[in-house]
């Protein structure tokens, strides 16, 4: 089992950035492969990012390529998610996931994650 906290959320205007952190707790979280979800009003939740364990590999969601990039730091049991040049349309509430197996794809991970936290909110005004 593991325990997950997200935290970094906030209000930013477009063009700005944001960094998201996600503590996690528990099982040794070096062993985990970790992930960014998002739910925007209205409408399902979406994969945005995911890790592997190692830190080795990075996968993106077509629409943020190039303005986010995901990153861990295993001694701190902490990932992050850093967001830049930010639109009104990635306001969503954002999720931090973890994975038990490192999967090979972005579909792979939005097929499904095995611990979920309560999620940040970020508002992106124009």
């Amino acid at each position: 089992q593991v325990q997950l906290v997200e935290s970094g959320g906030g209000l930013v205007q477009a063009g700005g950035s944001l960094r998201l952190s996600c503590a996690a707790s528990g099982r040794v979280f070096s062993i985990y492969a970790m992930g960014w979800f998002r739910q925007a009003p209205g409408k399902e939740r979406e994969f945005v990012a995911a890790i592997t364990s190692s830190g080795g590999s990075t996968y993106f969601a077509e629409s943020v390529k190039g303005r986010f990039t995901i990153s861990r730091d295993n001694g701190k049991n902490t990932e992050y998610l850093h967001m830049s040049s930010l639109k009104p349309e990635d306001t969503a509430v954002y999720y931090c996931a973890a994975n038990k197996r490192n999967l090979g794809s972005p579909e792979a991970y939005a097929r499904g994650m095995d611990y979920w936290g309560k999620g940040t909110l970020v508002t992106v005004s124009s």
